[in-house]
């Protein structure tokens, strides 16, 4: 882990707080830059992704392709500017080319590149794809007998892919326990509701039904979010794990919060600088 465990938890889950609103502050600023991309799902997984990079990750910046390092998988491509404002505050690359994105040339194109960026471990954007990917990484690092651990993040829209359910049934018969998904859980797709669009609650009991581990948490607590990826990553017990983190779409920037529209909108002048002064608290 990134972060001493001789640091107490008020302390880190204090820290993450902080990091995760520089993200937030990272994700609309590259996004109104661009005037494109998907500021709603990149905001909803603030939290966690904070909590994965500045604490579980076990991983190198300065070796992005070292073999033992944790893997992450980001399924819903489209979210990647929470995965780029990441990896740059952790120093995979320059600040300065987060001001790049969706440009001709970039190293951080509208959906994650693995050839382009480092620290990226697999090129998404077809949604349901991303979970079959760490499911093969899971058992690679199961037949080589490595000690890393694989983590994916889905949306619960993407749950509508029937690819997913299949790579949760080989995750599960293979006893991937160096698994861990995190489903994205914040109740809007691109069409409207999940619950409307095609809706897949419970999400526990069907996970459950595949033979998974399953936490479900509030995923904007970051105490809940640290202590549920501690105990995912060190639980062996045959079984792969997924944790249901129930979120807000926009979370952070009010007039983004729970509006379908800001799933793939940019800010205009006026509305990045209300989002920035809410998010630096002025």
């Amino acid at each position: 882990m990134s972060t001493s465990l001789a640091i107490g938890l008020d302390e880190r889950v204090s820290q993450l707080e902080d990091t995760a609103r520089m993200v937030r502050i990272n994700i609309i600023d590259m996004i109104h830059t661009a005037q494109s991309g998907h500021p709603g799902g990149a905001l909803s997984a603030a939290d966690f992704m904070t909590a994965l990079y500045f604490d579980i990750l076990d991983i190198r910046p300065e070796e992005p392709r070292w073999v033992d390092r944790d893997r992450l998988i980001l399924s819903k491509g489209h979210a990647c500017p929470v995965w780029y404002a990441c990896l740059a505050m952790k120093g995979f690359f320059p600040m300065k080319e987060l001001k790049t994105l969706r440009k001709f040339e970039s190293i951080l194109q509208g959906h994650p590149d693995m050839n382009k960026t480092p620290g990226v471990d697999m090129t998404t954007g077809s949604l349901g794809q991303g979970l079959s990917a760490a499911v093969g990484m899971a058992l690679e690092g199961k037949m080589t007998g490595r000690d890393f651990s694989v983590f994916a993040v889905v949306g619960d829209g993407e749950l509508n892919e029937g690819q997913i359910w299949e790579a949760a049934a080989s995750a599960a018969m293979y006893e991937l326990d160096n698994l861990v998904l995190i489903v994205d859980a914040n109740r809007l797709q691109m069409d409207g509701h999940t619950c409307d669009v095609m809706n897949m609650e419970p999400i526990d009991a069907k996970f459950e039904a595949f033979n998974w581990e399953v936490h479900s948490l509030d995923g904007h607590d970051m105490r809940q979010v640290l202590t549920a990826l501690e105990q995912a990553k060190r639980q062996k017990d045959g079984k792969p794990v997924c944790i249901i983190a129930r979120t807000v779409k926009g979370k952070g920037v009010s007039f983004m919060e729970d509006v379908r529209v800001w799933h793939g909108k940019a800010p205009n002048d006026r509305e990045y600088e209300r989002a920035m002064k809410e998010l630096k608290g002025e």
